[in-house]
This record gives C-alpha cells, sequence and structure tokens, in this order.
C-alpha cells in the first residue's frame, strides 16, 4: 500500500514535523512506497528537486507525483507522475498499483468546518485512508490488509481487522475506537501494539486505546 504525503507551505515547517514523526516512528516509511501531492506548492516553487533529495535523505521512497507544475525541472528522476483522471488524493490517500482495489470515496470535510473525515462505507483489504488534520470516522469494517490513519482519533463502527493509526501529527491525546476489535496493528503517537502484544481476551470485543505516558492502554467498551 502506498501512502501519500502532501507538503504545504512553509516547506521547512514541514519538513520539521515530517522528521519529528519519523523520530516518534522510526520505521513508519520503511520499504513503504510513497505518492508526493504537490498540489499546495506555488507554481513559482524552487527547487522541487531539493525537496525531493530531501525526502530521499530521510528514506522515503518516491514512486510517483501528483499536481506538479510543467515548468518544474528534476521531477522525471523521482517518479513518474500518476494518471490523470483518477479522484483528488489531498486528505484521502490510496493510490495503488492498478490490481489494486479503488480508493474508497469519502468527502473532504468543507471549508471552515470541523476537523474530521467521515468514510462512510467498509475500507477494503489493500486501501488506505489518510486524513493528519483531524480524527476519521469510518461507519462500517477495516478489512485485513488496509488502513487508516489519522492526525486525531480514529472511530471504527465495524470490525477493525487492518491497522489503525492515531495521532500520527504528534497528538498523545488521540484514541483508537472500534466496534469489534481483531486489529493488525494498533499505534498511537508513534507508540504501537501488533497484534501478538494484544490482550487475547479483548479480540472480537468492542475496544478503546489511548496512551499513559509511554504505553498503550487497552479495555473493552462493552
Amino acid at each position: 500500500m502506498a501512502l501519500v504525503l502532501a507538503p504545504e507551505m512553509p516547506l521547512s515547517g514541514w519538513i520539521t514535523a515530517l522528521d519529528q514523526q519519523i523520530e516518534r516512528s522510526p520505521a513508519f516509511f520503511d520499504a513503504r512506497p510513497v505518492v508526493l501531492d504537490l498540489a499546495a506548492l506555488p507554481k513559482e516553487q524552487p527547487d522541487i528537486e531539493g525537496l525531493l533529495a530531501q525526502l530521499d535523505q530521510r528514506g522515503i521512497r518516491v514512486i510517483g507525483t501528483e499536481g506538479a507544475h510543467p515548468s518544474w525541472h528534476g521531477i522525471e528522476a523521482w517518479g513518474r507522475p500518476l494518471p490523470g483522471g483518477g479522484r483528488p488524493t489531498r486528505d484521502i490517500a490510496a493510490p495503488e498499483a492498478p490490481s489494486r482495489p479503488a480508493a474508497a470515496p469519502a468527502p473532504e470535510p468543507s471549508a471552515g468546518g470541523p476537523s474530521f473525515l467521515l468514510v462512510d462505507q467498509p475500507i477494503r483489504s489493500g486501501q488506505s485512508v489518510v486524513f493528519e488534520k483531524g480524527d476519521v470516522t469510518v461507519v462500517g469494517s477495516v478489512a485485513s490488509g488496509a488502513e487508516v490513519i489519522a492526525g486525531g482519533s480514529v472511530h471504527v463502527y465495524g470490525a477493525l481487522r487492518g491497522r489503525a493509526i492515531a495521532g500520527l501529527a504528534g497528538n498523545p491525546r488521540a484514541r483508537i475506537f472500534c466496534r469489534r476489535m481483531d486489529a493488525e496493528l494498533l499505534a498511537i503517537d508513534g507508540v504501537y501494539q501488533t497484534a501478538d502484544a494484544m490482550d487475547a481476551a479483548l479480540r472480537g470485543r468492542a475496544v478503546q486505546a489511548w496512551l499513559e505516558g509511554e504505553a498503550m492502554r487497552m479495555t473493552a467498551l462493552d
């Protein structure tokens, strides 16, 4: 599964936030294909190639780009532009090889509206939903091999069989809630537990997860 990164101005602040995320979760980008969404950068933005080089220095493997201006040089060496005609990938990220299922369609929040994303159908295996600005609520299940990544909390009103990552933007108060817990991995602000480390007594139950210091806690809701 590929992940979308969307640089924002000022780039120095965005790079600093990225370094903080890497410090919290050093293995987060390991062997992870990344698509770079450049639509938020002004067309006069200098040294796009320098930005791509900085990502490469951090071990981030860019396989494609979106939103690049035709005047920018150096893009071709870092991944081909994705084909046109697809859905926008800012906030909802599910770039994939042609054999992969399409991204779960979900509306973006309106300008000035609340900082949450509502996905009103199940997330299928191979899909990745990313919303760095707030909470993600899934009205349905998250299949094995799928993932939901939120800057805030994650709410799953169904079975959570894939991966849920909350507090991506450095929010230790974020939580994960699910109606049925069968997750492969839960992570909050870089602290994670895999399926093998989770309490077997919580399997199949409604669960919430949160952080106490550097430890993840989980408890049943029913």
